[in-house]
């Protein structure tokens, strides 16, 4: 066996309502001061409200930043870093989707920081400390609440990651309630992508482990069994929980054993089109993985059967190709888009994805077969 190492966050509470009880656990952190960084759009669904009573009721002063957008632009995280230390705080905490998270992970950084954003940009650069940091998911995706991963939009429209163990949270809270009520359309573009994480850390290049081997296949069975469910009735408490949790562990397995070429594709989907980016993830998984399938047949047939059972002792080229199709077919019963045109994007736009894509080069790295900006530009063009 391969020497690995294996890095998550080092507490993480799962229970319904969990939230809260926030106070708990930002006074074991020893904070009075926190900055609660979160969006708009969550704050007036009242997803925080538990949160901030909690804090008021435990007499911890907090101050909300609350003008987080998808996809954070550069300018965004760095308002967030002003007010953190403009305020004096001495804890992080955000609940929200994954933009929220990952603002808040760059925040108790560079709250502490007299380093410049773009100094971060890369893996392992972020060395210096950073604030108590507690992070809480309101969505069921982007697994951020467990790695060490913040995407930053530039000014220039690229997404840039800042890779660090100094960005994994003291604690990650998953409180399912938070999710109850999700619509569909989100359930479902967020929940692929936590598929997408889980799938892709399976078959990475680099740094694939045992652990994170477990960690992806226990998510891709939780969320494939869910999903459905999850869309259809989101006040279904149980298949939100084991969304959540699913959502989490594919989190761990990718931060240990990195996510590739459909995430590579996406990302330029997302910072040119203002595509979520779960959905992003959901508009090219498919046409990845069938051009991976050369190289890649042997994992896929792995899983398949974790997602359709039927799969289970078909030859290999077979239980590949049917994971393909049963992931087609939760999207489509889902009704997740099926094309980049139903999102506004056109033959004119595809050389400018390729070329954009072909820049994520620490993602590309990770794809079981080497792709070529001519490979992802027939990957884009057969989306359409």
């Amino acid at each position: 066996m391969s020497s690995f190492t294996f890095q998550t966050c080092p507490n993480i509470l799962f229970a319904p309502g969990a939230s809260a009880g926030i106070a708990d656990v930002v006074g074991q952190c020893g904070a009075r001061r926190v900055l609660l960084v979160t969006d708009a759009g969550v704050r007036g669904a009242g997803l925080t409200r538990a949160a901030e009573a909690s804090l008021a009721a435990a007499g911890i002063a907090y101050t909300v930043f609350d003008a987080v957008v998808a996809d954070p632009p550069a300018a965004v995280v760095e308002a967030a870093a002003a007010r953190a230390r403009a305020e004096d705080v001495d804890l992080v905490l955000s609940i929200g989707g994954g933009s929220a998270l990952d603002t808040a992970k760059l925040v108790a950084y560079l709250a502490r920081s007299d380093e410049p954003l773009d100094a971060l940009y890369g893996v392992g650069l972020a060395k210096g400390q950073r604030l108590p940091l507690v992070l809480v998911p309101t969505t069921s995706g982007t697994g951020s609440e467990v790695t060490p991963i913040a995407i930053v939009t530039t000014p220039s429209q690229e997404k840039k990651g800042v890779v660090s163990p100094r960005l994994l949270p003291d604690w990650a809270i998953l409180d399912p309630e938070l999710t109850l009520g999700l619509p569909a359309a989100v359930t479902a573009a967020t929940g692929i992508d936590a598929m997408v994480h889980a799938i892709e850390a399976y078959t990475s290049r680099h740094r694939k482990n045992p652990l994170s081997d477990q960690f992806a296949r226990q998510a891709l069975a939780l969320l494939s069994g869910s999903i459905r469910t999850a869309c259809r009735d989101g006040a279904d408490l149980a298949a939100r929980s084991d969304m959540l949790l699913g959502a989490s562990l594919a989190g761990m397995a990718f931060a240990n054993a990195p996510v590739a070429a459909v995430h590579a594709l996406a990302y330029p989907i997302g910072a040119l089109f203002h595509v979520p980016h779960g959905l992003s993830n959901a508009l090219v998984l498919t046409g990845v993985m069938r051009f991976n399938l050369p190289d890649a047949a042997a994992l896929y047939a792995e899983l398949a059967p974790i997602v359709d059972p039927a799969a289970a002792g078909r030859p290999e080229a077979e239980a590949a190709g049917m994971l393909v199709d049963a992931l087609d077919a939760i999207g489509r019963d889902c009704g997740v888009p099926a094309t980049l045109s139903a999102v506004g994007i056109g033959e004119g736009d595809l050389d400018r994805l390729a070329a954009d894509a072909m820049r994520q080069t620490r993602l590309l790295v990770n794809n079981p077969r080497e792709m070529t900006p001519a490979d992802a530009r027939a990957i884009y063009a057969n989306a359409l």
